[in-house]
This record gives structure tokens, C-alpha cells and sequence, in this order.
């Protein structure tokens, strides 16, 4: 079983699936993340109707899955995300307000030296 984000289309899916038989592998199935993440929670919760909410906050990406899980089956009501939203913005973001930060108190721009650059990205 493969997980792919929630938004891939059908040729995306496929490619997936592809490029897994391509590495060896024997594809049974291709499943959204949310919906792996849901079976992975709802494991022992078979007897229980509810309907919860995932969220998948990745480097590049966020995502949000309303499921249904009732009786064994997990069902995908909606699912939305933004393709240009993830930890990634969140840690430019970072940077970008601690360089603000150290100019307006140094006046020194710490984005043109390549070095500083890189420290306050591994800090953030």
C-alpha cells in the first residue's frame, strides 16, 4: 500500500503506482495520506460512529480531511489543501522576521551574507 497526498489526481495516482511496481514493489493499493492517517487512528475504534478531522501539516504542504468512520469503513467527506502552504513557509517566515529583527537593531541585513543566511535557517 502507497499513501499520496489527498489532492493527486488520477495520472498522478497512477505514476505512483507505476513507479512503485518500477522499484519492485507489488502494489496492492494507492490510499490518501488522511485516509491512512484515519485507519491508522480508527484502528480500534470499529464499534464507534464518528467523524473526525486530519490534519497534515508537511514541508511543503497542508492538508485537511473530514472522515467518517463507522462499522470498519472509513469514509473521505472532503478534503481541501493548499499545494503552497507547509512548515517550509512557516520557517521563511521565521527567518525573515529574526533578520527584520537584527537590522532594524544592527542595520545590518543579515540575508546578504550566504553564511548568515544559513545559520538563522537552522535555527528557525
Amino acid at each position: 500500500v502507497i499513501t499520496v497526498p489527498a489532492y493527486f489526481n488520477d495520472s498522478q495516482r497512477q505514476a505512483t503506482k507505476e513507479a512503485g511496481e518500477i522499484a519492485g514493489l507489488k502494489v496492492e493499493r494507492i490510499i490518501n495520506e488522511p485516509t491512512a492517517a484515519a485507519l491508522a487512528y480508527g484502528l480500534d475504534k470499529k464499534s464507534t460512529d464518528q467523524k473526525i478531522v486530519v490534519f497534515d501539516f508537511g514541508g511543503g504542504t497542508h492538508d485537511v480531511s473530514i472522515l467518517e468512520l463507522g462499522d470498519g469503513v472509513f469514509e473521505v467527506l472532503a478534503t481541501d489543501g493548499d499545494t503552497h502552504l507547509g512548515g517550509d513557509d512557516v520557517d521563511q517566515k521565521i527567518i525573515n522576521w529574526l533578520a527584520d529583527e537584527f537590522q532594524s537593531e544592527e542595520q545590518m541585513d543579515l540575508r546578504k551574507d550566504p553564511m548568515a543566511l544559513q545559520r538563522l535557517k537552522e535555527a528557525a
